[in-house]
């Protein structure tokens, strides 16, 4: 009975609403909202085919990024995609428009090779024919070891899921330089880690090779999918290059999102990916 009453009261406010608003109403409304609304999303999807905001959940890159991080990666840096989409997954695409390598150095947010649903950031330092191998923590590409100075010591956060999440520990800190000259800082927590020592790998076409700085926190082009790392990276499942950490909260240390105001890092707010 419930349920006949609802049909009856459903069909008996259709009938009233028809009395009042007409199809020419209904045209007139849309004639009025239509200009803003192709407006709107023009705008949205020119500024989606510049440039996306991405959040860094990990660790993975201290001392470059830090959790918590929002950057902004430029999607016109290295061609576009199905990935250039806000939410789009699926596998690899076999065609990218306006396709590029990135340079040794370039930071870069990617999809996952097995996961494309997730979305990591990466540093690249090799590409396609180059030999990479860690031989005792020490990065060499191309039979030439990397040079690799120390300047002091720096703190690591540890993130979620990790020993003591938001306890921040002081580590060794590194200037390592690729072979192009380009250089960067990295972590290192201990010599003797479990990625400190690989196989000779030679990056296959159309791949690049990718690391974290935070080096013995970083499963990347090191590990393979398999062991739930990155292994050679398909340059087509680049999204973009980091270029701007917008703002930065340090919301492990955080009670809740409420408390978020008082974690900012106002440091590391607009500061170049370098």
């Amino acid at each position: 009975m419930a349920y006949s009453w609802l049909v009856e009261t459903s069909a008996r406010i259709r009938a009233a609403g028809a009395k009042y608003v007409t199809t020419a109403q209904v045209r007139q409304v849309w004639d009025w909202v239509k200009e803003p609304l192709l407006i709107f999303a023009a705008v949205y999807m020119g500024a989606a085919a510049l440039a996306q905001p991405f959040y860094v959940p990990s660790g993975s890159m201290q001392p470059t990024l830090g959790i918590g991080d929002l950057l902004l990666a430029t999607k016109f840096s290295y061609g576009y995609s199905r990935y250039s989409l806000p939410f789009a997954s699926g596998p690899t695409p076999a065609k990218q428009l306006f396709a590029s390598l990135p340079q040794p150095g370039d930071v870069v947010v990617f999809r996952k090779p097995g996961n494309t649903a997730q979305t990591l950031v990466k540093r690249v330092v090799g590409l396609p024919g180059d030999h990479i191998q860690m031989k005792s923590g020490r990065l060499w590409i191309n039979g030439i070891e990397l040079g690799l100075r120390p300047v002091g010591r720096g703190q690591v956060e540890d993130g979620p899921g990790e020993t003591a999440p938001g306890t921040y520990f002081d580590v060794d800190r590194y200037i390592e330089t690729l072979p192009n000259g380009r250089e960067h800082p990295i972590f290192k927590k201990i010599w003797g880690a479990y990625y400190d020592d690989t196989p000779e790998l030679i990056v296959p076409p159309g791949n690049v090779f990718v690391m974290g700085d935070n080096r013995d926190d970083s499963a990347d082009s090191r590990v393979s999918p398999e062991e739930n790392g990155v292994g050679f990276l398909p340059a087509a499942n680049i999204v973009g290059r980091a270029r701007l950490v917008v703002a930065s909260v340090d919301f492990v240390n955080a009670d809740g999102v409420w408390a978020w105001p008082f974690q900012l890092r106002l440091r590391r707010t607009l500061s170049r990916v370098r």
